[in-house]
């Protein structure tokens, strides 16, 4: 059956949802997405995702499952498994997370008990909120002491660290960042962790396709647990998976099933094995060495029309840019840069004044688009569009201009062409 035989029935059994469907494809196709935790599936990706797998029931692990007819999805598995575990040197993985927060829920309940002291990055300091936040499952079943940045520097303050853990003395310590965009020092993080007694787990999700690629230290020789998504970077199905080392594969399977999920979605895991095999191609690498180059450039753009980026600017995929300087909250950048059709997401900076639905900053990332085909000299563009708009937002007209003009360069680098 084709795409095109697919579209035609869910038109007709369903219009409001295919109506929905077809304006998102047509939002990403005609806008520039900058959102740094997304990015754009391929093709085989969405096949294996809407694919009959949907439909089956495999509760347990292959070859010992909870039910009958599951040769083919163990297939896919146990590919899944073999391409995690070869891409990233692991001795072993799990695959089964519906998303990265439950796969760090799953390494919780495999070496924690509710109330044992964890230390994770402060998220009002570019961390996440499952490792720590007190509106978070983390923050409430576990004691938790943050760590922070510097004020000067605004990177991982390792002294404050350190110190903390040495008085704290936590079960287990968190690496890993969802809006922090220099290198981050795994070996500072196992000292300290051996120092104390530690665990010491990585949350990868934000820089996995960069790791992949060789392009960020590995956290995986150093680390006893990383978990990561399989979306972001790596531009896989939304979706988790989890690294470790084989001496704790059987207790953290048991964790992950029966401990926190049922039936596992067999035809997501197909999508990430999908995935995971573009990721150890050449090409895979090349696109990641563009990432870098293209934030690179998009930062220094911004930076020389006056804007700050916090730490000074940016090693990986995505930069932080403090918008104080201009009066702009994050909130109006975000809606403003909306209305030119540039999405971004408003975020809070280190030792930010604003309450977080607000902040004083946006989060900038380049995965989608350079998955496109944008490349230095696009990103000029986009840089001198974002300053012009953040200078114009009260200007609806302008605002509309700037649009016009990024639909007519996302002419330019078409994206699912045969969905429109």
């Amino acid at each position: 059956m084709t795409t095109d035989s697919y579209v035609s029935v869910l038109k007709e059994q369903d219009p409001e949802i295919w109506e929905a469907i077809h304006g998102e494809t047509e939002r990403e196709s005609d806008t520039l997405e900058l959102i740094a935790s997304e990015n754009f599936v391929s093709e085989a990706v969405l096949e294996a995702q809407g694919s009959v797998m949907t439909n089956k029931y495999a509760e347990g692990y292959p070859g010992k499952r909870y039910y009958g007819g599951c040769g083919n999805v163990d297939v896919a598995e146990n590919l899944a498994i073999k391409r995690a575990c070869e891409l990233f040197g692991a001795e072993s993985a799990n695959v089964q997370p519906h998303s990265g927060s439950q796969a760090n829920m799953s390494v919780y309940f495999t070496v924690l008990e509710p109330g044992d002291t964890i230390m994770g990055l402060n998220l009002a300091h570019g961390g996440h909120l499952t490792h720590g936040h007190p509106l978070s499952m983390s923050g409430k079943w576990f004691n938790v002491v943050p760590y922070n940045v510097r004020k000067d520097t605004e990177t991982i303050d390792f002294d404050e660290l350190r110190s903390l853990a040495l008085e704290h003395k936590p079960k287990l310590i968190i690496a890993g960042a969802s809006a922090y965009p220099r290198i981050l020092r795994w070996e500072k993080f196992r000292e300290i962790a051996d120092e104390v007694g530690a665990y010491f787990m990585v949350d990868m999700a934000h820089i996995a396709g960069l790791i992949a690629a060789g392009l960020h230290p590995s956290p995986v020789p150093l680390a006893d647990f990383v978990t990561t998504t399989t979306h972001k970077t790596l531009r896989g199905p939304r979706a988790g998976m989890i690294l470790c080392k084989e001496k704790f594969i059987k207790d953290l399977n048991r964790a992950v099933f029966p401990g926190i999920q049922g039936g596992p979605l067999m035809h997501v895991i197909a999508a990430k094995a999908v995935a995971l095999k573009e990721a150890m191609g050449e090409e895979f690498k090349t696109y990641q060495v563009q990432i870098v180059a293209n934030c690179k450039r998009l930062a220094q753009k911004l930076v020389n029309n006056g804007l700050r980026l916090v730490s000074g600017g940016t090693d990986t995929h995505l930069m932080l840019v403090d918008l104080q300087s201009k009066n702009i909250t994050g909130k109006a950048a975000e809606e403003g840069l909306e209305k030119a059709g540039i999405t971004v997401n408003k975020n809070t900076i280190p030792f930010d004044p604003q309450k977080p639905f607000i902040a004083s900053g946006i989060r900038l990332g380049v995965p989608a688009i350079t998955t496109r085909g944008l490349k230095e000299d696009e990103m000029d563009l986009v840089g001198e569009w974002i300053c012009d708009a953040l200078e114009n937002l009260e200007d609806e007209n302008h605002l509309a201009e700037i649009k016009g003009k990024v639909k007519e360069l996302c002419g330019k680098f078409p994206l699912y062409p045969g969905r429109l």
